[in-house]
């Protein structure tokens, strides 16, 4: 992802989508050459379609989730929301290239490995850490995530806009119940942006391009996809804990909705979700971005 992130900043300023001047900090050496020829004009197309071929879909996927979430998240804070925990946080980077972030609270939630080691790259990029950034250290498998952010100084009687990219296919369903009932008790208001896998990709029931070999590979890594949704389910799914959805919409939805008619080019990851959800009962609650399904909750 960071790679992605960072071979997008080197696009022509009136072809790249966004600018994250952070994401080459977390790159290692073999993908910072990547990263150098893919910022060379006359290389940049070979590069893009050397790692579309090798990682199908996974490139421009991530660039349009990556806006997708920007305009989702900067939308939710517009609605007043001064508090922001990033679950899973890993190497994103929102708290420091987003200027609106800094008006409020930031908490990003990893586990301590991941934390320490994203530390070390931002001291590199930044002369000083944010002070309205809080790292909190957890395990979403053993810890409980209210006790955690408690002791981190959250303010549950606020509305919390929480953002939970590239995470939940990694978890036990369990873990997934525990996080999704907890947001759906925290003030109403508040927001769940998230991204989540089609279960079919999983149990291998549908084809997706791709995800043969992308499941294997991950595997291969130690770090197998465990979890997935059924999008027909999923309105059922958050409305049973008690969240109402706003918007699903697969890779080739929001990858339409930042590429316009080259989308129809890019295949491979179809799997791939970004859902926005909230908790009802707000009275000054504006709803969602874009019409869709109403919640009666």
């Amino acid at each position: 992802m960071a790679l992605f992130r960072a071979m997008e900043s080197v696009r022509p300023p009136h072809q790249r989508l966004f600018v994250d001047p952070f994401a080459p900090y977390f790159l290692r050496a073999s993908l910072r050459n990547v990263l150098r020829l893919s910022s060379l004009p006359a290389l940049m197309g070979l590069v893009e379609r050397y790692v579309d071929w090798r990682l199908p879909g996974a490139r421009s996927s991530a660039i349009a989730r990556t806006m997708f979430i920007d305009d989702l998240l900067l939308q939710a804070l517009s609605d007043e929301i001064s508090q922001v925990v990033i679950l899973g946080a890993g190497f994103d980077c929102r708290a420091y290239r987003l200027p609106r972030l800094n008006a409020g609270t930031v908490y990003e939630v990893d586990y301590p490995a991941t934390l320490n080691k994203k530390l070390a790259c931002l001291h590199r990029a930044l002369s000083t850490l944010p002070a309205n950034v809080r790292f909190v250290a957890m395990d979403f498998n053993h810890q409980s995530l209210p006790d955690v952010l408690e002791q981190a100084g959250l303010e549950p009687s606020k509305p919390i806009v929480f953002l939970w990219e590239g995470v939940t296919n990694y978890l036990t369903p369990e873990a997934v119940d525990s996080v999704v009932s907890h947001v759906a008790r925290c003030s109403p208001g508040s927001r769940l942006i998230f991204t989540y896998v089609e279960a079919a990709a999983l149990d291998g029931s549908v084809f997706f391009a791709g995800a043969e070999r992308l499941l294997r590979d991950v595997a291969d890594l130690g770090e197998p996809w465990t979890f997935g949704l059924h999008p027909r389910l999923l309105t059922e799914f958050l409305r049973k804990r008690g969240l109402c959805l706003d918007i699903d919409l697969s890779a080739n939805e929001y990858t339409s909705r930042y590429f316009g008619a080259a989308a129809q080019r890019m295949t491979g990851y179809e799997f791939y979700h970004v859902a926005n959800a909230r908790v009802p009962g707000r009275s000054t609650d504006t709803g969602p971005i874009w019409e869709v399904e109403e919640c009666n909750a």
